[in-house]
Formats: C-alpha cells, sequence, structure tokens
C-alpha cells in the first residue's frame, strides 16, 4: 500500500495547499482586509479616501486652581502613591478621591479617576468622573469612563448621552470615532447591552458607508455575525466598488462556514470587472480553499498575464502544478522566483521536491543546502537525511535526523516520522516497528499510530493495522485520512468490500475533492464490480492528481470493463512520466504479459 506515506511529505508533492497559498497571498492589496485586522485597514481606508474632517476647535484645558500645599495634602498624596506601590489599591483610592473633592484640581481628579477604574471601583470611578466633568466638561476621557459607569448600570440613555459628548469633541471622521468607542467598550461583559448602545448610537448614520462599515467589523468583533453580514450587505450595495468592504464580507462568509455562498457572490461580482485585480486574486483564493484546484490555476494564470512578476502569483501558480504533478510547469514558476531573488529559500525547497521527485538526488540535495531559512528550513534538513538513506547511506541518515531531535528539541512527529521512514525504506522493519512502539509508549499520537498501522501493512499485521487506525478514530470519528486508509486496505486487502465501502464512503463525505479519496472510491466500486461508477471516481482523482497508481487501477478498471484501448492509453500516458513505478509496470504486466 505505498499510496501511503509515513513521514507525510516524504514521497508526495504538496497536496493541501490552502495554508501555503493564504499565506503567501497575504500581503496582496491594502485592500483586502480579514476580520482580525480590520482596525488598521479600515483606518488606511479611510485616511485614503475620505476628505479630512472639520476641524473641532481646540478644547480650552480649566484653569487649575492655586491650592495651597499643606501638610494634609502632601501627606494624602505621598500616603496614596506609597499605598499603590504597595499594593493598597484601596487606601490609594480613597486618599485620592478627598483630595479629588477637596482641591477640585483637574489633574488631581483625573488621577482618582484612573486609580478608581484600575481599582475596578465602579461607585469611586463614578463620582470621580462625575467630579472631572464638572470642571472639565467636555473632556473625552472623562465621558468615555461615565459611558461605561452607566452602562454597567443598564441605563442605555445615560451612556449614549455621554458617547455623543465624545463624538463632538474627538478629531477624526465618524468611523473612526466610532472604532474609538469599540475598543474602550469591547472588554465590557455585557456585550448585549455594547451593541445596544451602538445600535442606538448608529441610528442617524445609517446611510453613511463608512460608518456602517466599521459598525460591521464592530459587530462581527463582538459575535453578532449576522448583523455584520447585514451590515457588510447594505455597504455594498450603498458602495459596490468598496474592495475593503468586499473582502471583509468574503472573510466573514468564510468565518460562517458559508463558502459556496462566497463563491457565488465574488463570481457576481467579477462580472464587468475583469481587470479587478485584488477582487480575481480573493476568488483563486476562495477556489483554492474549496480545493477547486484548477479552476484556481485559471484564475491564477490569468493574474499572471496581469502582473507577471508578482511574486505571490508566481508562488500559488507553482504550488498548484506540484499538486497536480505537473512538474516541468511548476519548476518554470520556482525558477523565475529564484531569478526575481523573492522567496529564495521556500522556491529552492520546492525545486529540490521536483528534482528528488525525479530521482535528481545529487540536484536535490543541493538545492535543499540553499534552504537556509523559512517555514520549510526543518523539513529541507529532514530530507537531505532521507536523501542520504536512498543514497544508501543509512546509519547517516540515521545519525543527522537523531542530532536534528537533539538540536530543535521541537516538531517530535515530524522527525519521527521521518526516521521511522528510512528504517523502513532501508527495509529494516522490526527495528522501526521497536522504535514506533517506544515513541507510542513514550506519548501516543495519531499520527504515529498512523505510522505504525502503514508499517503494519508492509509486515503484514493486518491486526495491528485496523487496531491503530481504529483508535485513531474512536478519538476522531471524523479523521477523513485514517477513515480513507482503513477502507482502502479491508478493499485491496480482503473481501470486506461492504465494510470498506462504509469507511471510504464517510471519507469522500468529509473530503470529496481528495483524490486520494476518490481514487479509494473507485477501487472498492471495483471491487463490488461497479465497474462504470468506479471509472468515473478514478477518472476524477486522474484529473485532479496526474499519479501512476490512481492510473493503474483506472487502466485495471477500464480492462476488465473491455475498453482496452482506453487502458492501454491511460497506462502509456502515465509510462512517459513515471517509467519504473511499480505499481505500474505489475499492472500492465498482469494485464499484458
Amino acid at each position: 500500500m505505498s499510496r501511503y506515506s509515513i513521514y507525510k511529505t516524504l514521497l508526495k508533492l504538496p497536496v493541501f495547499l490552502l495554508v501555503f497559498i493564504v499565506v503567501a497571498c497575504s500581503t496582496v492589496p491594502q485592500e483586502e482586509v480579514s476580520l482580525e485586522n480590520v482596525e488598521s485597514a479600515t483606518e488606511v481606508k479611510a485616511v485614503a479616501t475620505k476628505p479630512e474632517p472639520e476641524p473641532i476647535p481646540e478644547r480650552v484645558l480649566p484653569e487649575r486652581p492655586k491650592i495651597e500645599l499643606t501638610e494634609d495634602i502632601l501627606f494624602k498624596i505621598l500616603l496614596a502613591e506609597i499605598a499603590g506601590q504597595r499594593g493598597k489599591i484601596d487606601v490609594a483610592v480613597d486618599n485620592y478621591l478627598d483630595l479629588a473633592k477637596s482641591t477640585r484640581d483637574p489633574v488631581v481628579i483625573e488621577r482618582a479617576t484612573r486609580i478608581s477604574v484600575y481599582a475596578r471601583n465602579n461607585e469611586s470611578a463614578y463620582e470621580a468622573a462625575s467630579l472631572w466633568v464638572e470642571v472639565d466638561p467636555k473632556n473625552p476621557d472623562a465621558h468615555q469612563v461615565l459611558t461605561v459607569m452607566t452602562l454597567r448600570e443598564g441605563n442605555i440613555d445615560k451612556a449614549l448621552y455621554h458617547l455623543e459628548i465624545i463624538l463632538e469633541n474627538s478629531q477624526g471622521q465618524f468611523d473612526q470615532k466610532l472604532w474609538m468607542i469599540a475598543n474602550f467598550l469591547g472588554r465590557e461583559d455585557d456585550q448585549a447591552a455594547v451593541l445596544e448602545l451602538m445600535e442606538r448610537l448608529m441610528e442617524n448614520h445609517m446611510d453613511d458607508a463608512e460608518a456602517m462599515f466599521a459598525f460591521a467589523h464592530v459587530t462581527a468583533r463582538m459575535g453578532d455575525m449576522e448583523r455584520s453580514q447585514d451590515l457588510l450587505e447594505r455597504v455594498l450595495e450603498l458602495k459596490p466598488d468598496n474592495n475593503a468592504a468586499a473582502m471583509t464580507y468574503l472573510a466573514l462568509l468564510q468565518k460562517k462556514g458559508e463558502s459556496n455562498k462566497a463563491l457565488e457572490w465574488i463570481e457576481s461580482a467579477l462580472e464587468g470587472k475583469e481587470d479587478d485585480f485584488n477582487m480575481r486574486m480573493a476568488y483563486a483564493r476562495l477556489l483554492t480553499e474549496a480545493k477547486r484546484f484548477d479552476d484556481a490555476r485559471r484564475q491564477f494564470e490569468i493574474l499572471s498575464v496581469q502582473a507577471p512578476n508578482n511574486v505571490d502569483v508566481l508562488y500559488a501558480l507553482g504550488l498548484l502544478y506540484l499538486q497536480t504533478n505537473r512538474l516541468d510547469q511548476a519548476e518554470k514558476y520556482f525558477l523565475r522566483l529564484t531569478e526575481l531573488k523573492k522567496q529564495v529559500f521556500d522556491a529552492n525547497y520546492y525545486l529540490a521536491r521536483i528534482a528528488e521527485e525525479r530521482e535528481q538526488l545529487d540536484k536535490a540535495s543541493d538545492l535543499y543546502q540553499g534552504v537556509h531559512g523559512g517555514e520549510n528550513y526543518l523539513d529541507a534538513r529532514i530530507r537531505l537525511s532521507l536523501i542520504l538513506a536512498k543514497q544508501g547511506d543509512v546509519d547517516k541518515a540515521l545519525s543527522n535526523i537523531r542530532a536534528i531531535q537533539k538540536a530543535k528539541g521541537s516538531s517530535r512527529l515530524i522527525l519521527i516520522q521521518a526516521e521511522g521512514e528510512i528504517l523502513i525504506n532501508a527495509k529494516r522493519y522490526q527495528e522501526a516497528m521497536d522504535f514506533f512502539n517506544g515513541a507510542i509508549e513514550e506519548k501516543s499520537h495519531a499520527d504515529i499510530l498512523y505510522s505504525r498501522a502503514m508499517l503494519a501493512e508492509k509486515m503484514g499485521r493486518m491486526d495491528l493495522l485496523e487496531a491503530d487506525l481504529k483508535t485513531i478514530l474512536e478519538e476522531d470519528a471524523n479523521n477523513a485520512t485514517a477513515l480513507n486508509a482503513l477502507g482502502y486496505t479491508l478493499a485491496d486487502r480482503t473481501d470486506r468490500y461492504e465494510e470498506a465501502y462504509g469507511y471510504i464512503q464517510r471519507a469522500y463525505e468529509l473530503s470529496p475533492s481528495d483524490f486520494y479519496i476518490l481514487d479509494s472510491m473507485g477501487w472498492v466500486l471495483y471491487r463490488l464490480g461497479r465497474l462504470d461508477e468506479a471509472v468515473v471516481y478514478l477518472q476524477k482523482a486522474l484529473e485532479l492528481r496526474n499519479d501512476p497508481e490512481i492510473a493503474a487501477h483506472l487502466g485495471e478498471v477500464l480492462w476488465v470493463r473491455g475498453d482496452r484501448q482506453a487502458a492501454k492509453d491511460i497506462w502509456d500516458t502515465a509510462l512517459k512520466d513515471t517509467p519504473t513505478d511499480d505499481r505500474l509496470l505489475d499492472v500492465i504486466k498482469r494485464f499484458k504479459p
């Protein structure tokens, strides 16, 4: 069952590209906004597209009273400060509040207010802030405290009154002020009351697209996704060309699990905007996340015409071509990155993967040594050891892997899988089994159990394979990889076809675009005698991944169904890319002796 690699990234080029492509494209234009970074992005957008607000007249600071520094005042100040430093915050609050009342000095009152807020003494904070407003009626900081205190009392009307004073006496556009308000109210426990207050504040601004855009982010942050979606849809009705709102709307739909709706919306939005680079980039990323890799690749190719040297587009295309095992096309894009001197470490890593896939081990080794940093650095070091093992120096390979583990002390699972893979490829099966047993005894994990299960299959230990995979499924019933491996093994190595079909069907429901699962579905349907259905799944799998094992399976089903010429064509095509693949050669030998 060679389809399952123990060190999961060893023999197969990338399948799960979402993380890579999303990260790769994360620096694409400023207008692309996520729910996590909306604050800064909104500020940029506001500065870039809106006129400067009318300046607010400079606030006249209240005059400080002339107070004699008496022994009593000095004593209370010193007592309050020392008490605060020693953690006696209640003593500090009491003394500063007394000083605030007796001196009516705005500086002392502000100090009393802030210490009361820090002490979470709502009563003292309200009293001090009220006094602050008496001596400095338009001070936004004082009204912020009173907004919070009245909101905690459930007095929405009074809280709204203080918010309106803050708005009147703060610089910036309304949407920027809204962010400021959301920030100081965001930590309140009663988020429903905060939303009610914000809704009241927005009543006279529901035709202001920028204000609604900011409010949509606020409601999303507070967990009201439905309200946020309604607001964003209203913003896009008012300003359909607002790309920042469009990107945020798409991010919200994804967060809600409505990826299909996001795709439908952006496909409609792109009509008449064929040259909108940002929108098409978002569309390509959505398609990638939906595992519609061919469609995503076509969109990235359109983007590459618009921006032939865009690093993110080049990187995405390289990964997408790797996903379908089109090595020549993938190589072209990664080479271009090295020519541009961009993402060189990542480009070298994937060029090494391509060379390794082609069995150009010396070239792969040189390229891996050119990976001096980045997220693939550890994997490059591991793969150098694996290449040593392929070249026959197993002991040195094992020594290198163990040195990495000792030096890094991290990525335990990856290193365990890699060491196990070296032992298995050297056919030191019992040694590998002892190694996995020890790792599981030290600290069990689904990945190590899976690795041991794949080794058990090679050793003919079907009982252990089945037990380990079922243990994984007991912990995670929706582990599509384990479901698929168990189903495929039962279909391939036993006559328990109906049981196998049940496991594969569950895996397919979880991951309908995974070419391994599609291949397994085709194979079990073949075993069940449902040849026409089997061909459909196997053809789809081969479209997604030009893999010799899938080609072997599809050719066998076509031959058995009587389509011998079609089977020969499939095999001949696969042989051009992988002329030494044992699985392909074995099936051809069985049917064309």
